[in-house]
């Protein structure tokens, strides 16, 4: 397991590795959130969120991790294999934001099929 310190130095490394523009307007940047935050959908407390992206006009738009959730999920893998989920959920945060920027909504769609996949498997 790694501390929130390390990770927040791993995921400073990955987001100033990737070309600024991706971040257009996103004005509340990148957070590391020490909480463990559970799927309100999650049947046996084992659905972990990992990161969010919100979007809203009270608070901007940004990209949050939750620590705890990721060590719970990632904790067991070596610097190099726990950085490189970090570098995923960064990706498919900012692919929301992305999209969001662009009117589209792949990501979103494909994962509301992910969720009704999961609400399927434990009936």
């Amino acid at each position: 397991m790694f501390t929130i310190e390390e990770v927040g130095i791993m995921l400073d490394e990955i987001v100033d590795s990737l070309p600024h523009r991706v971040y257009s307007d996103l004005n509340g940047g990148v957070l590391l959130l020490p909480d463990t935050k559970i799927h309100p959908e999650s049947r046996n407390r084992d659905l972990f969120v990992l990161g969010e992206y919100h979007a809203n006009w009270q608070m901007g738009k940004y990209i949050v991790f939750y620590f705890g959730s990721i060590n719970k999920v990632y904790g067991y893998l070596n610097k190099e294999q726990f950085k490189e989920k970090l570098t995923d959920i960064l990706w498919h945060e900012l692919t929301h934001h992305l999209e969001f920027l662009a009117g589209e909504r792949g990501l979103e769609i494909k994962d509301a099929r992910d969720m009704e996949l999961y609400r399927r498997q434990q009936k």
